[in-house]
């Protein structure tokens, strides 16, 4: 390959004429509680505060780069070129100042643009020694005038190896090997890491066995580690109340639906603060298809129970321990028949239905001398507790539609649903499929436009028009999309 520049000058620093500045990165929580701060941030003076967060807050290398770095000697590769990592002197450093994190952008261009360099050199694409550097520079002068920019996991990933000589163990990843075109498994996690964003991955109607749905967990867990996302179309999976070979009835979707959804709530996309990008998909004429559509809209729902019920409840308990305290000491002040001020605070309690094992536990705090009790308060704010109590949070939801369901929609004619061992069985025997359930198509499209319109999901995929436009179609049908859907 023959590098021509655009932006640079052979022999001087790409970067000359970018001007650095210090800054302080700081998030905070609605409350004004910090989230995550750093100073001494550098970033080119043009960037904006915005894009320095996003830097310093997901993509900076937080543990384990050396503070002395070694270039490793390796044959036919320039020096400027040559991997880095931690300097034998490091051992004479205090182990606390052995090692840091990432505080300077160009030390993330440089080890991308770098690490790209390095395998395109390793592949003989470049022509001559000038056209690798020319291929370098250009690229450290894009990336710092934000004219080109990798996704999140070349972020995250890209050049640790390189750069800093860090690596770990193996998590089951596989590379195609530039020599042998051969799909290879690889050895370590950083050596060949998992640049790439999003993916599809299919899933089997199986519990335990490869491909199934437990192996879809253990395999969207390792996409999220190292930051991408995943999407997968569940509708191979029985509904609730299906028939199993072994006698008993299927747990169904939404069963295996929340576990997957807690899965990706306790991994932390790329290592860091960004969460698990996750995009569920699911066929109009599954059995579940109403628990579907509604999960969200439910899942909403017990939030707004749980803000205005720990208000309530918080308000009205301190309301009766404080009536408790509002008659002479003389009087029973214990007393829901003499004591007008509790017998009021107890009726307006009610009134909120405030449950009644608590209006008396209260009255026997006040009774141990307690003044006030405190109830955990929830907010709206998508990242509080209420949010984290209920499912569902973790993903987007999508259905899938076809020009039959939107022609029986416009007609308001009837829609079948079907046991997924029906359409198995019916494949089989070449014939129609018999239905579980029938429902009128328009009440179902009316369901999906009201979930939309009260928890913003599902989001619909138009099954025959994303075919009709297939680009690949040999490749076998679309039946799902990553969660950016660039094809939708």
């Amino acid at each position: 390959m023959k590098i021509n520049r655009y932006f640079t000058i052979a022999g001087n620093d790409p970067l000359e004429s970018v001007e650095f500045v210090k800054r302080v990165s700081e998030i905070k929580n609605p409350d004004g509680s910090i989230v995550f701060r750093m100073e001494d941030v550098f970033v080119p003076k043009n960037w904006s505060q915005v894009a320095t967060d996003v830097l310093a807050q997901k993509y900076f290398r937080k543990a384990g780069v050396p503070k002395l770095l070694a270039k490793i000697d390796e044959e036919k590769v320039p020096k400027w070129l040559q991997r880095s990592e931690a300097d034998p002197k490091l051992e004479e450093l205090p182990e606390k100042d052995r090692l840091t994190s990432e505080t300077d952008s160009r030390q993330v261009f440089h080890r991308l643009a770098g690490t790209w360099t390095y395998w395109g050199w390793k592949a003989v694409y470049f022509d001559t020694e000038d056209d690798a550097r020319a291929f370098y520079d250009e690229h450290m002068y894009m990336l710092t005038n934000q004219f080109c920019a990798p996704n999140s996991p070349q972020s995250f990933n890209t050049g640790l190896h390189w750069a800093y000589g860090i690596n770990g163990p193996s998590q089951g990843h596989y590379y195609v090997d530039y020599q042998s075109a051969e799909l290879t498994k690889a050895v370590d996690a950083y050596t060949h890491p998992q640049p790439h964003a999003c993916f599809i991955q299919s899933i089997n109607d199986d519990l335990v066995n490869e491909g199934g749905i437990m192996d879809l967990w253990v395999r969207e867990a390792r996409l999220f580690k190292y930051g991408s996302g995943t999407g997968s179309n569940f509708s191979n999976l029985r509904g609730g109340n299906e028939p199993l070979s072994g006698g008993g009835k299927s747990s169904g979707l939404m069963s295996f639906l929340r576990i997957g959804d807690r899965s990706a709530g306790a991994i932390k996309s790329g290592g860091t603060t960004r969460r698990a990008a996750k995009m569920v998909t699911l066929d109009i004429d599954h059995p579940d298809i109403h628990e579907y559509l509604n999960w969200k809209v439910v899942e909403e729902q017990k939030v707004a129970a749980l803000v205005a019920g720990s208000r309530l409840l918080n308000l009205h308990l301190n309301n009766i321990i404080k009536a408790c305290y509002q008659e002479h000491p003389e009087n029973d002040r214990f007393n829901k028949k003499t004591n007008q001020f509790l017998r009021k605070a107890i009726i307006e309690a009610r009134k909120a239905y405030i449950p009644e094992n608590y209006i008396d536990r209260v009255i026997k705090l006040a009774k141990l001398g307690f003044k006030s009790i405190e109830v955990p308060v929830y907010n709206e704010d998508w990242n509080s507790e209420a949010y984290a109590t209920v499912s569902g949070q973790n993903s987007n939801n999508s259905v899938r539609v076809n020009n039959e369901f939107m022609y029986a929609v416009l007609n308001d004619g009837d829609w079948n649903l079907y046991w997924r061992t029906e359409l198995k069985k019916a494949a089989k025997d070449n014939r129609k499929p018999k239905a579980c359930k029938t429902v009128r198509a328009k009440e179902l499209w009316d369901d999906i436009a009201y979930a939309a319109w009260s928890c913003a999901d599902p989001g619909v995929q138009y099954d025959s028009t994303i075919n009709e436009w297939h680009t690949c179609s040999n490749s076998g049908k679309i039946r799902a999309s990553n969660p950016c859907s660039e094809y939708m």
